[in-house]
């Protein structure tokens, strides 16, 4: 398991479940992961023949997928769980770990329509379902979930994506950014579109969108220097109808439910990050011990030894975070600037630890030979996750 997890009360039942993760990671994910990474065109990571629908499919095998939304279980118990399995998958592959997620978190907004045919659809246990959370546009990235920030009710701020009520129907216009994860590969969208542009974006609403509606285009996969298995892609909506029963989020409970769904989103990020940053300093450790400089392994060297113990700290103080904030949104509801900092901290201990593992490893840290130049990448990445730490950072501060 490499670094040792310090958590004394994990049940017999999490432990499985962690060790299960950790299995299906290292045997799975790590290898497949490694290989889309290096794939140059990003249209090969989706390709009918690659690797990556093999991992979805061996991943909803496990039968852990089912827990995200077992509603049989304590809520708290089921973030317990979720936070070691998610850990695990991050530090197997962070894209791959996205990418399997998004293929069970549309079924909770699914159960809310009460839709038998919706459900019958995209809930089947039969297979796994990609699915996206389409939310920021080419005009406005961070802007459209600062709900804490005077501009997210400025009507001056002109949305790109819309959607207007017609008779028992809404119809939905414009695009999405290019950064949906699963946008050039999901068959259904939580769709977060503008309803009433005159209270700019706190005039929105949530929709579930099945994506081979009429109207519906998609660009092609975005090509970026990290989170490589995980694809993201424009989406396009051309007067695309659904039933208005198909809004899962009304107006007046917008507000509230982006910044829920936003506060869920960071702890999870966290959890990520933390699974990017161990497995930077378990591959800085091992190497410290086999590099043999001046006549020894350079762990022996105290400049190395000290460094290595830095990321270390680093690594613990960002799990303790992070599991403390998820299991208290579970237990008493999100506290968004809790869920901030844990994302802010943990993303940038990540990229911090990754940086130190790239310089251990010296020169042969930038080659590809070595997987310490792509978590690097990775952990850049998650900087910008789910809203840029910096506007994350103001939106925090304003409820202090």
């Amino acid at each position: 398991m490499g670094l040792i997890d310090i958590e004394l009360s994990l049940t017999d039942e999490e432990r499985a479940a962690r060790d299960l993760a950790h299995r299906f990671a290292a045997e799975v994910m790590r290898p497949a992961g490694m290989a889309l990474d290096r794939m140059p065109d990003p249209a090969d990571v989706i390709a009918p023949t690659s690797v990556l629908w093999d991992v979805l499919t061996q991943f909803h095998a496990l039968g852990i997928a089912h827990i995200a939304n077992d509603p049989t279980m304590d809520p708290v118990a089921k973030a317990r769980m979720m936070l070691l399995i998610n850990e695990e998958l991050a530090w197997g592959d962070i894209g791959l770990a996205q990418a399997v997620g998004l293929t069970h978190f549309h079924q909770e907004w699914v159960k809310q329509t009460g839709d038998p045919v919706l459900h019958e659809r995209f809930c089947a246990p039969d297979r796994p379902i990609p699915a996206c959370w389409a939310l920021t546009e080419p005009d406005h990235g961070s802007d459209t979930v600062a709900f804490t920030e005077p501009y997210f009710s400025d009507p001056a701020l002109r949305a790109n994506c819309t959607a207007r009520k017609v008779g028992s129907e809404y119809v939905i216009s414009g695009q999405k950014a290019a950064w949906v994860t699963n946008g050039t590969i999901a068959e259904i969208a939580l769709l977060f579109c503008t309803v009433d542009p005159r209270q700019g974006f706190k005039g929105g609403a949530g929709f579930l969108v099945p994506l081979d509606l009429p109207g519906v285009e998609r660009s092609k996969p975005v090509k970026k220097i990290g989170h490589r298995a995980s694809n993201q892609g424009a989406l396009y909506f051309n007067e695309v109808t659904i039933p208005a029963a198909y809004m899962v989020v009304p107006p007046e409970a917008y507000a509230a439910v982006l910044e829920l769904s936003l506060a869920w989103g960071n702890a999870h990020v966290a959890i990520e990050a933390l699974g990017v940053a161990r497995a930077a300093l378990e591959h800085a450790l091992a190497y410290a011990k086999e590099r043999v400089q001046g006549g020894q392994p350079i762990i022996e060297h105290q400049s190395v030894k000290a460094r290595l113990f830095k990321m270390f700290m680093k690594v613990e103080a960002a799990r303790a975070l992070a599991r403390r904030v998820l299991l208290y949104t579970a237990a008493h509801g999100p506290q968004i600037q809790h869920s901030i900092a844990s994302k802010v901290f943990c993303t940038s201990t990540a990229f911090e630890v990754a940086s130190e593992a790239v310089q251990i490893f010296g020169g042969a840290g930038l080659t590809e030979e070595y997987p310490v130049e792509k978590l690097l990448r990775d952990a850049r990445a998650c900087m910008l996750q789910d809203g840029c730490n910096e506007v994350l950072g103001l939106m925090g501060a304003s409820r202090l």
